[in-house]
């Protein structure tokens, strides 16, 4: 069934670049016999560049896990409050790329913070390539701004962690034995008002061997908590094990460098200018609301572009 859809995708896409290709032929047409279609074609060939770099970005898409759902932690490092509340700010600017890309987003994991934002969220991004697309953000990511936390009004910088691994599905094994496991239960202290459960049905599962610990508080139910949770412990095991066997562990450690000055991968300036830029591929965006609110394109294309260049290498 996932071949049957990635089919008919590919499909509707070809059928779709020939219509609009056909459309502004016909408007070239006009405007040769003197009709007043410039913001008509100018809009067509906007729609068309938008598509055609969609399908590029695609291209580059070709690593094992790349077409896979994506899990997504973010962490607030160096900084306090303030990076709490930088961290809740990248969280809601996840949610609204994967809502402007059509993908369904589900948050297993949020731990407020004491203040103002979050100690630590969780989340997956279901939808074709969300893995591949979201690599680009494994890293940290750091903010300069004028603090709303501070009354002198004085800049700041703070910094958070994003790292992503795929989802697994079944078809994949991966071992996990009982006895490697603890399992802790607690109330859940996310957002949701009166949906919040009065009961301890919130999930935390470390696996000892490794210390990955993984956490879900999303559903009503401690039974569902858990079953989520132990899929997502599946997934990190896997991308866990894959860095072993590659003997390449830069990946996993570059991400989980010190949350803090030197180590970030993008900076986003509030103050004293206006700039978002990525210091791996030195793409630089000057409208940072833009980005912040979930326009992450520009970037997303550079680094697949760069890490391709790389691969060729």
């Amino acid at each position: 069934m996932r071949e049957k859809k990635r089919l008919e995708d590919v499909l509707a896409t070809e059928t779709d670049l020939v219509r609009r290709n056909n459309d502004i032929s016909t408007y070239f047409e006009l405007a040769k016999e003197g009709e007043k279609v410039d913001a008509e074609l100018r809009r067509e060939i906007d729609a068309l560049r938008q598509l055609v770099e969609r399908l590029e970005t695609e291209t580059l898409l070709s690593g094992e896990n790349d077409a896979r759902n994506a899990i997504v932690t973010i962490h607030p490092g160096a900084g306090g409050t303030e990076s709490q509340d930088w961290a809740d700010m990248l969280l809601r600017m996840y949610l609204r790329w994967a809502e402007r890309q059509g993908f369904q987003t589900i948050l297993n994991d949020y731990q407020p913070g004491e203040e103002a934002g979050l100690k630590s969220a969780t989340f997956s991004v279901n939808g074709e390539y969300a893995f591949g697309l979201l690599t680009s953000e494994i890293g940290v990511h750091r903010l300069v701004r004028i603090s709303p936390f501070d009354q002198a009004k004085r800049r700041h910088t703070s910094f958070a962690s994003v790292f992503v691994s795929p989802e697994i599905d079944e078809s994949i094994e991966v071992d996990i034995k009982p006895e490697d496991l603890r399992v802790d239960t607690y109330r859940s202290s996310g957002k949701g008002g009166q949906h919040v459960n009065t009961t301890d049905s919130a999930v935390r599962i470390t696996h000892n061997p490794t210390g990955i610990v993984v956490s879900c508080q999303n559903e009503r139910s401690q039974h569902k908590n858990r079953e989520r949770a132990m899929s997502m412990l599946r997934s990190k095991l896997y991308e866990f094990e894959l860095e072993k066997k590659r003997a390449a562990t830069k990946k996993i450690e570059d991400s989980k460098l010190d949350i803090d000055f030197g180590s970030q991968i993008r900076s986003y300036v509030l103050q004293p200018y206006r700039m978002v830029k990525d210091h791996r591929t030195k793409v630089e965006v000057g409208d940072v609301d833009r980005v912040l609110d979930g326009d992450l394109q520009p970037f997303i294309g550079a680094y697949l572009r760069m890490r391709r260049g790389e691969k060729s290498a």
